[in-house]
């Protein structure tokens, strides 16, 4: 169904932490088939790789970046009455390597999704500081410190819309592939609160996405991560394989 249809669709890139990997598997896999995304959405890790495709980052350094990720790279401690960690380190990581950009300075049209999380609002970040915006994107509510964007607190856009299907459409794209990386997990039983909180987000996600899969116009790829775990950054290559046969079944 989905042969030869794509030239240059929105492409929307979910949030999932460690599981981002999987992402640059897609990716290879659309640069094989010739596909070159002409709009890109990303919401948490989506808007770290989507930030780097938007800027020219060739897919196999993305690959090395993504295998050399590593927790510690991105936060920090930092207790404050809002959060435990803070993110600030994955700015810098934004920082280093694409420098101090804008997001409208992008090579290919770029926005991401954050929360308000003092009024519960999606927020579409499509102007402004490329590394401040990948900060508030990826800012895990309850564990990171929110992030102040004028007026406004942001916190992960895995909130509003984890796979960012409808800013692709308000900027243009007629044809849209989704990458889902959180659908159908197997849930385990919670062993700290971190767990706690992503399987909150992943059952909410799991209805969420059901909704998009009927935009009929939407190819959603959905590579099989159930076993994986969204906090091990150490497995990253076979996450990359897995995204890399998802995209190339899906489109076949």
């Amino acid at each position: 169904m989905w042969k030869n249809r794509f030239t240059n669709p929105g492409l929307a890139l979910g949030g999932g932490a460690a599981l981002g990997a999987a992402h640059v598997g897609v990716l290879k896999a659309l640069e094989e088939k010739g596909i070159n995304p002409g709009y890109l959405s990303g919401t948490s890790i989506g808007a770290f790789v989507a930030s780097h495709i938007a800027f020219g980052t060739p897919v196999h350094e993305l690959e090395e970046i993504a295998k050399d990720l590593d927790w510690l790279d991105i936060s920090g401690f930092k207790l404050s009455k809002m959060g435990l960690l803070s993110n600030e380190r994955l700015g810098k990581v934004i920082l280093d390597q694409l420098g101090k950009v804008k997001i409208e300075e992008a090579e290919i049209p770029l926005c991401m999704i954050a929360t308000d999380i003092t009024t519960g609002k999606k927020v579409v970040l499509n102007e402004g500081p490329l590394y401040k915006a990948v900060m508030a994107s990826t800012c895990l509510p309850g564990i990171f410190t929110p992030v102040e964007w004028n007026d406004m607190l942001l916190v992960d856009g895995v909130l509003c819309e984890n796979v960012p299907i409808s800013p692709l459409r308000e900027m243009g794209a007629k044809e849209i592939i989704g990458v889902d990386l959180t659908t159908n997990r197997e849930y385990k039983r919670p062993e700290n609160i971190v767990d706690v909180l992503i399987n909150t987000f992943d059952i909410a996600l799991d209805n969420m996405i059901k909704e998009q899969i009927e935009d009929k116009k939407t190819l959603l790829i959905q590579p099989e991560l159930g076993v994986y775990n969204m906090a091990d950054t150490g497995e990253a290559e076979k996450l990359i394989e897995e995204g890399y046969k998802a995209a190339m079944k899906a489109l076949s």
